[in-house]
Formats: structure tokens, sequence, C-alpha cells
């Protein structure tokens, strides 16, 4: 598979490496990744989807997790479909795509 040019990175690893690993541990690395690449939109891009969309769904998984029983199923779907979305996400940011989900991928956009 031929890799997209993404442009320079100021942490100098090439920019679907930084973009993948900033999905690898959810809000955590979208942090990291965030905070020390200052160039490359496509990595801020990815990092800020990361702390977007991992953050998200560890709040609402905490907030089901205090329901009894019905909360708890649906917590148990809810990490299926994180579980999912990390490893799409992963995919979708080392082929070099900007693949933007609804309103995460928009804030994403505007704070990239």
């Amino acid at each position: 598979m031929e890799q997209k040019d993404l442009g320079p990175t100021s942490i100098g690893m090439p920019a679907n490496q930084a973009a993948l690993l900033s999905y690898a541990f959810g809000v955590i690395t979208g942090i990291i990744f965030f905070v020390l690449e200052k160039q490359n939109k496509f990595v801020r891009f990815h990092a800020m989807q990361s702390i977007v969309v991992f953050g998200a769904l560890t709040v609402a998984t905490m907030v089901l997790m205090i329901i009894p029983i019905l909360g708890w199923l649906i917590a148990l779907v809810l990490y299926i479909v994180e579980f999912i979305l990390w490893i799409v996400l992963m995919l979708k940011a080392y082929q070099g795509e900007y693949f933007k989900l609804p309103i995460a991928g928009d804030i994403a956009e505007k704070n990239s």
C-alpha cells in the first residue's frame, strides 16, 4: 500500500504513525499527541478526535454504571462499540485518512 505524504511532524515520526498512536490509549495519548505536535494538522485532528470521542464515551459509561442492570447492559454494549470504533479509527489514521466522525469530528476540526 502506498503511503500518502501527510507532511512533516514536529515530533519526528511519520504523521500516520503519530495519528494512530493518538488513539492507542484513548484520551491519554490523545492529549499527549495534541500537546506535543505543534504543526501537523493531520496528527492534531486525530489527537483531538481521540480526546473528544473517548472522553465522551468514558463519561457516558461512568454515568451508565450508576444505573443498576439496564445501565450495566447498555454500558456493556457501549464497550463493544467503543472497541470497534477504536480499531476503525486507528486503521483509518494509519491509512492517512481524515476519518471524521459526526459531532466529534467537527469539534476536532475546529480545534486542531
